[in-house]
C-alpha cells in the first residue's frame, strides 16, 4: 500500500491534516520533524542555531532517507524538498500531496517568533514570501497532487481523501 507524503510550507498544517487524514483512511501517521528530534536529541530550532541551516538540511535529508513505512501518512518538514534523494525515496512508495496555503494565512500562523521556535530552515532576514518563492518550484516538482488549503484542517483532509480515491 502506498504512503501519502504531505509537503508544503511551515505552518500549512501538514501535521494537523496528516493526523486527521490518517484516521480517515486507516493509515499510520509519521511526523518527520518529530523523527528528526528523536534521532538527534535536540529541537529543530536548536539544531539550526547550533549547526546552521545547511547542516540541518543534511540531517533532515538523512532522516527522510531512513524512513521506511507502508500505509502511512508522512508529514514532511517544510524544507524536506531540498533533499532530492529523500524526496525520490518518499515518492518510490508514496503519493506526494502539496498543501498550498496563502502567504497571508501562513503569516498569521507564524507570528510572534514561532518561526524560530518551529525551526524554519531559512535565514531570519527572509520573509515568508521569500521562503515561498524559493521553495515553490520544488513543491511543484515533487507534487503528484496539489491541494489549495482554503478551509479548515478537516476540510483539507476531506479534499485529499477525495483526490486519493483509487490511488492507494
Amino acid at each position: 500500500m502506498k504512503n501519502v507524503i504531505l509537503i508544503g510550507m511551515p505552518g500549512t498544517g501538514k501535521s494537523t491534516v496528516g493526523v486527521i487524514l490518517a484516521k480517515r483512511i486507516g493509515y499510520d501517521f509519521l511526523d518527520e520533524d518529530i523523527a528528526i528530534t528523536l534521532k538527534d536529541g535536540r529541537q529543530l530550532s536548536e539544531i539550526i542555531e547550533q549547526e546552521g541551516i545547511d547542516r540541518f538540511l543534511e540531517i533532515e535529508g538523512e532522516v527522510g532517507l531512513s524512513i521506511e513505512a507502508e500505509k502511512t501518512v508522512i508529514a514532511t518538514g517544510g524544507s524536506a524538498v531540498f533533499s532530492d534523494a529523500a524526496m525520490r525515496h518518499f515518492k518510490e512508495n508514496g503519493i506526494c500531496v502539496w498543501l498550498e496555503t496563502p502567504i497571508a494565512v501562513l503569516e498569521e500562523r507564524l507570528i510572534n517568533g514561532s518561526r524560530e521556535e518551529r525551526g524554519v530552515a531559512a535565514p531570519a532576514e527572509m520573509t515568508l514570501s521569500d521562503i515561498y518563492a524559493l521553495r515553490e518550484p520544488l513543491y511543484k516538482k515533487y507534487a503528484d497532487i496539489r491541494i489549495v488549503c482554503d478551509c479548515d484542517a478537516d476540510g483539507v483532509a476531506r479534499k485529499i481523501k477525495e483526490k486519493l480515491k483509487g490511488q492507494l
